[in-house]
C-alpha cells in the first residue's frame, strides 16, 4: 500500500485508508513481538534477520502516518470506528514497543558487562603479577593492555 498524497473525498476512501494503515500497524507489532521474544530468549542472530521487515513496516507506517494527518479532520467526521479501531492498535503497538525498548537495553547492558568483564580479565591475565609497596598485587597497567577486537557480525 503506498499512500496518496491528495486529500480523501470519500467515506470509502477514508475507510480503506484506515483499514490498511491498521494493518500495517499490527504487521508491525507482530514483527516486533517477535524480535522481543527471540532477544529474551538469547536468539539474537534470529531477532536480527527482522531487521528488514520490520524497517519496511516502519516506513509504511511513517508513511500512513503522514496520510491519514494530513486528513484527520475528514477521516474523525467520515469514520470515526475506524479512528477509534486505530488507535487501540496504535496504543498495542505503543505497549509492545516498550516491551521491546527494555529487552533491548536489558541485553545490550548485559553484553556490554559481559565486554568489559572479558577485557579486563584478559588485562589482568597479560600484565605481570607482582606485589607493590602495599604488599597487595597491583592492578594492571595500561600499557601492558592489549586492545580486545571485537566483531559486531552476529
Amino acid at each position: 500500500m503506498s499512500p496518496k498524497t491528495s486529500a480523501m473525498t470519500t467515506a470509502a476512501e477514508a475507510q480503506q485508508a484506515l483499514e490498511n494503515a491498521t494493518s500495517v500497524v499490527e504487521r508491525l507489532r507482530e514483527v516486533i513481538e517477535r524480535e522481543t521474544a527471540l532477544v529474551h530468549a538469547g536468539e539474537v542472530r534470529e531477532a536480527a534477520t527482522l531487521g528488514p521487515a520490520k524497517a519496511e513496516l516502519a516506513g509504511k507506517f511513517s508513511a500512513c502516518g503522514e496520510w491519514l494527518r494530513a486528513n484527520a479532520t475528514f477521516l474523525l467526521e467520515s469514520a470515526p470506528a475506524g479512528c477509534a479501531a486505530l488507535k487501540r492498535v496504535d496504543e498495542a503497538l505503543h505497549e509492545v514497543l516498550q516491551r521491546n525498548m527494555v529487552v533491548l537495553a536489558t541485553a545490550h547492558a548485559i553484553s556490554e558487562r559481559i565486554v568489559r568483564r572479558l577485557s579486563g580479565d584478559l588485562a589482568r591475565q597479560r600484565s605481570p603479577q607482582v606485589y607493590g609497596a602495599s604488599g597487595r598485587t597491583t592492578a594492571p597497567e595500561a600499557k601492558h593492555g592489549q586492545p580486545l577486537a571485537i566483531s559486531r557480525m552476529l
